[in-house]
């Protein structure tokens, strides 16, 4: 006997939310590899990476496009209520954070090109292995945290990008200080700035992504309340 006509479009429901789910996570992967290549370009000035981060960008975008419509769908078709409607709608916030983190890493990757295709090699020895290798973690760390809803996990994310913040206000000194002592640096200084902001801004969206999980989780939007506010609210 076939099941009840409403007991098959909640299951064909679920399949829809958890096909969301799943493409979030393939498109925050896509997303995690463009920044890779991008700080691997930047570091090894292979044009080849390069050019394939910037390319990478356009299957962002069209994550982006394809699950909006598909978000859209579902809130037209279903019509959502309570937690089922604050998934989409994380995920409507979510994807446009992904897409954002997207664009500052293409960014670090047309900028790479232009240091490494210049002919002046005297940049400042900044380093940025380590703070880019903490906003990949913040990311991945914030999607694994949608995907299994762990608020304490969205927690440690938000935690981190403060850690994140120091670096890069240690970047900006160290810039400073070198366009100060060599004028023939500013150019590159300039570009180092650009880069070290960019970066900056992927743990911001990272974080963004935590704080979104702890609203679908928790029904309460802590994108403005503070750290400790915040780690009080997970441990409620």
């Amino acid at each position: 006997m076939s099941p009840p006509m409403n007991d098959h479009i909640a299951k064909q429901f679920d399949a829809d939310l958890e096909n969301i789910r799943n493409r979030v996570l393939q498109m925050g992967g896509v997303v995690e590899q463009l920044i890779v290549m991008a700080m691997d370009g930047l570091s090894s000035g292979d044009m080849l990476v390069i050019d394939e981060a910037i390319a990478t960008d356009e299957r962002v975008n069209r994550h982006e496009v394809e699950l909006d419509e598909a978000c859209n769908q579902v809130i037209a078709r279903r019509q959502p209520t309570a937690s089922d409607l604050r998934l989409v709608m994380t995920v409507v916030k979510i994807i446009t954070d992904l897409e954002r983190i997207g664009d500052e890493a293409k960014k670090v990757a047309k900028m790479a090109k232009q240091i490494h295709g210049s002919d002046f090699h005297s940049a400042p020895a900044i380093e940025f292995r380590h703070v880019s290798g903490m906003v990949v973690s913040m990311l991945r760390q914030a999607l694994d945290a949608f995907a299994r809803l762990d608020v304490v996990a969205a927690g440690q994310v938000v935690r981190a990008d403060q850690e994140v913040d120091v670096e890069f206000k240690s970047a900006m000194r160290q810039l400073i200080t070198y366009m100060m002592e060599d004028p023939r640096t500013i150019s590159h200084s300039l570009d180092m700035v650009f880069i070290a902001k960019a970066i900056e801004r992927i743990g911001d969206h990272s974080k963004n992504i935590a704080e979104y999980v702890i609203y679908m989780v928790k029904g309460r939007d802590v994108r403005h309340i503070g750290l400790a506010e915040i780690e009080r609210e997970i441990a409620s």
